[in-house]
């Protein structure tokens, strides 16, 4: 059966199409690397992850790109602050990014592309944007102001996604007279980063990356593009303008945004320093039981994070993880068939594949090693134990979390 997601477009949930003659496009937005990434990050990441391993599992060719934003206001700002170059300060964070995605066992993109690759790219599409009548000047910065459309278009609405946009704390809403304007270019000098253009030394605007790389390396619209639902209003908003623009087609078939992670009742951000680092939650619990506690909760749902539940997955994934490992174990023999094991990789396979289902796909998982712990002899039957290890590693592959 094809793999379903709820597409943020139409809010429908639908399947996701086997391109022909061509790996699937996954395009997901990446970080700013200007500090420590967060768990937040983290669960955004980690649910792309699993949608990439369930695609392949499914016999999807996948093609996952994500970009790096490597030049920004506030990278320019904090290597003031250090005393460093923006390039020196965004190079060294994004090596740590990189090192927290492969410490929580998160598949590397098979491209990361940098902004600062991509600016001479930027700049075409600051050209052909003003050829649309569209921009104005206005001081150091050019602004592309998109037509209005109707709310029926639903992510080409501007005040309707300016409604649901997440701001900080103690910042305004958007104003939706100036919905649908943003920036395209900002005259800007060293040491703040700056690159050549038609307009003097400057910076692209952030919702033109994606763009360029988008009908660079994939085909627009792409597949599949997704990212943390703080990124719908502006930046989704503003991609999808400029490729109706230039493209006179929507970025994407089909959009998957992963809610967000709050603690203390405001969202984690590296801008308040209201954040839990990566690299400190798998040095508390570990890869696994940090997986299962971010997986636990659906991608369209808000996780509030807690220590004390943090604490509570690790000890429900240990004791999960010992009841399977040793019931797989070599040698010795049980009642237990390996067609229970191969039921139960079906029934994982099918939650991940309807909406990316994993708390549903924890909760068989767990169940299954509960009624392992109520047998009186809980491994595996003789003879069966290959069978059974294939059907284990094949839960192991989709969700990325070590069971035996």
């Amino acid at each position: 059966m094809p793999v379903t997601l709820t597409d943020t477009l139409s809010g429908r949930r639908r399947p996701v199409p086997r391109p022909r003659g061509r790996p699937l496009g996954l395009y997901v937005c990446g970080p700013t690397v200007y500090n420590a990434s967060h768990v937040g990050h983290a669960r955004t990441y980690l649910f792309f992850d699993v949608l990439r391993r369930t695609l392949v599992a499914d016999g999807y060719g996948v093609r996952h790109v994500m970009n790096i934003t490597d030049f920004e206001d506030k990278i320019d700002q904090r290597a003031l602050d250090l005393g460093t170059t923006w390039r020196a300060l965004a190079r060294r964070e994004e090596r740590a990014f990189v090192s927290d995605l492969e410490s929580l066992d998160i598949l590397l993109p098979h491209q990361r592309p940098r902004a600062s690759d991509y600016v001479r790219r930027m700049v075409s599409v600051v050209r052909r944007l003003e050829r649309t009548g569209r921009v104005r000047r206005q001081g150091d910065e050019w602004i592309y102001e998109a037509p209005a459309r109707p709310a029926s278009e639903n992510f080409s609405a501007a005040s309707v996604l300016a409604a649901h946009a997440v701001t900080e704390a103690g910042l305004p809403r958007p104003d939706p007279a100036t919905a649908r304007e943003f920036m395209i270019w900002r005259r800007q000098d060293p040491p703040r980063a700056s690159f050549p253009s038609p307009w003097g030394a400057g910076i692209p605007g952030w919702h033109l990356e994606c763009f360029a790389m988008v009908e660079r390396l994939l085909r627009v619209p792409v597949d599949v593009h997704g990212g943390g639902r703080d990124l719908i209003y502006p930046h989704h908003y503003a991609e999808m303008e400029v490729a109706l623009a230039l493209a006179d087609r929507p970025i994407t078939r089909s959009f998957l945004h992963t809610s967000l992670v709050f603690q203390d009742g405001r969202k984690m951000a590296k801008s308040t320093g209201n954040l839990v680092p990566v690299r400190a939650a798998v040095a508390a619990v570990g890869a696994g039981a940090l997986r299962w506690y971010l997986l636990g909760t659906p991608y369209s749902q808000r996780l509030a994070w807690e220590a004390a539940d943090l604490a509570r997955a690790r000890d429900e994934y240990e004791r999960v993880h010992r009841s399977i490992a040793d019931s797989v174990a070599d040698g010795g023999a049980g009642r237990v068939p390996a067609t229970a094991f191969a039921r139960l990789a079906r029934e994982v396979a099918a939650e991940l594949g309807n909406d990316l289902g994993t708390d549903r796909a924890l909760g068989r998982v767990r169940a299954f090693a509960a009624q392992l712990d109520a047998r009186a002899n809980g491994r595996v039957a003789r003879g069966d134990r290959r069978r059974a290890v294939t059907a284990v590693r094949a839960i192991e592959a989709r969700l990325g979390i070590a069971l035996s």
